[in-house]
């Protein structure tokens, strides 16, 4: 399964720049722990125990309590999605990418397309990401200016300024392709463990108990195995896009994060 929702790297849509620099009122912070709930721990108990806990109430409607299972354990995470987006009115990239593999999930266990799907799926698409990362940058809106490089997150104006006046355009732009290879090897980097794992993981057949159990594992697997690497490789571009606005602009964090200031 890709990550949930919540991701280390800034986001345009989610983030709570002050509103003095936006003209807007802040975005109310996502809760962590409903999150984390919803995403991970709620839908890996109900794969795991989901039978024992509703199989008595589900089998005389259906011939295979699995799917409904599945479809339960499944809702949370688009639950959230839904109330996160109407409580907040803000989306971001990584939370509808986690809602659209969630779906693909469902339709692979519903409709019991054969298991090396599932892995092709998990890899899939962070490559695609990856590959969308490395295209935008030859079109005027990359995207490493949306996950990294966020007006919302840092001052860009004051970036640019600092950047024209010392002669420095052209070397950011540099900096900023190299992050954008950065990011595009973390989702590519994501892409091949996710497939190595859900092909080691998930091997039963979609749509039956055991199917289920896998998915829950792939889940719980997928923190240490996948996320933690790649969000490694993406807080290591934003560190080396911080570390060249500093050595380009001689800004300091405190003058290019918004909020850093208050914070400190």
């Amino acid at each position: 399964m890709p990550d949930p929702q919540p991701s280390n790297t800034p986001d345009p849509q989610n983030s709570s720049a002050p509103a003095k620099s936006s003209g807007r009122a802040p975005v109310k912070k996502e809760n962590p722990f409903l999150n984390l709930g919803f995403n991970l721990l709620v839908p890996i108990l109900i794969l795991n125990k989901g039978k024992e806990w509703f199989g008595g109430t589900l089998e005389p409607y259906f011939a295979n309590v699995a799917v409904p299972i599945l479809v339960i354990a499944l809702a949370f995470p688009v639950t959230y999605f839904a109330y996160d987006y109407f409580t907040r009115g803000k989306y971001n990239l990584f939370s509808i990418v986690g809602l659209v593999s969630v779906l693909l999930t469902g339709g692979i266990g519903i409709l019991a397309i054969p298991t090396g799907w599932f892995a092709v799926k998990e890899a899939a698409i962070p490559a695609l990401l990856g590959l969308a990362v490395l295209i935008s940058l030859k079109t005027p809106y990359p995207l490493v200016r949306t996950l990294l490089y966020n007006p919302e997150v840092m001052d860009v104006d004051k970036v640019q300024a600092a950047l024209e006046s010392k002669g420095k355009a052209r070397e950011f732009d540099q900096l900023l392709e190299f992050c954008t290879w950065l990011l595009a090897a973390s989702f590519l980097l994501s892409a091949a463990l996710n497939f190595v794992l859900a092909r080691w993981i998930v091997t039963s057949p979609s749509g039956t108990d055991a199917f289920n159990a896998e998915v829950s594992k792939m889940m719980a697997w997928s923190w240490p195995v996948i996320v933690l690497p790649s969000m490694a490789i993406m807080g290591f571009a934003l560190w080396k896009l911080l570390r060249g606005i500093h050595r380009l602009t001689g800004l300091t964090l405190e003058e290019v994060l918004h909020g850093a200031s208050e914070d400190k």
